[in-house]
């Protein structure tokens, strides 16, 4: 699988669904801390985890703003799609969006190394500016508290079954759109929700 990128995308989520069936095993990942607590979870801001750099981040920072929360990977089909969350986040950007990166290596391990790696990665082969987290697993056992409550409690439910699946997250921190891995980011059934999220503000 170490050829992925050159594999075609419709294969590798074929195949995704076959891997999330048996429970593959995933790289160590660094675990964000949960609500504190006593704290009810209502809406993405109630969580808390670490960026790329170690530091710890509160999502109500984000509040106010329309959020893309993606599970990504460097060693995948749909890893080109970095370059189209890029080209969103520009276009948007100003008017109040962000785009939220969380490296998972649940996959096939198409997300290797250490969160400088990652990175470095990001950076150098796709010129990306948009934030990105700590690596952190997104579904059995390690899964993440953010991602048990996106795919439990935030009305998308169901299991992430590849990388580069979509949460849209209006300005007041609910869920209120998924799209699959397939989708790009620059595509208009996505984009168009983000302009009725962002007319709004």
């Amino acid at each position: 699988m170490r050829s992925s990128l050159a594999s075609t995308p419709t294969a590798l989520f074929a195949l995704a669904l076959i891997t999330s069936a048996t429970g593959a095993s995933t790289a160590p990942a660094a675990k964000p801390a949960p609500p504190a607590e006593g704290h009810a979870v209502h809406t993405v801001h109630d969580f808390r985890v670490k960026t790329i750099d170690g530091d710890e981040r509160k999502l109500s920072d984000y509040r106010g703003k329309t959020l893309l929360i993606v599970n990504t990977a460097s060693r995948c089909g749909f890893t080109p799609q970095y370059e189209s969350l890029q080209a969103l986040y520009e276009r948007y950007h100003a008017r109040g969006f962000e785009v939220l990166a969380f490296p998972a290596n649940d996959f096939l391990s198409q997300k290797p190394g250490t969160d400088a790696e990652i990175k470095t990665f990001c950076s150098t082969k796709f010129h990306t500016t948009f934030p990105l987290f700590a690596k952190i697993s997104v579904k059995g056992k390690d899964i993440a508290p953010l991602y048990a409550y996106l795919t439990r409690d935030s009305g998308y439910p169901g299991d992430v079954s590849w990388n580069f699946a979509k949460f849209l997250v209006a300005p007041d921190g609910r869920v209120v759109a998924r799209f699959d891995p397939a989708t790009n980011p620059l595509d208009t059934k996505l984009t168009d929700r983000i302009e009725q999220l962002l007319a709004k503000r």
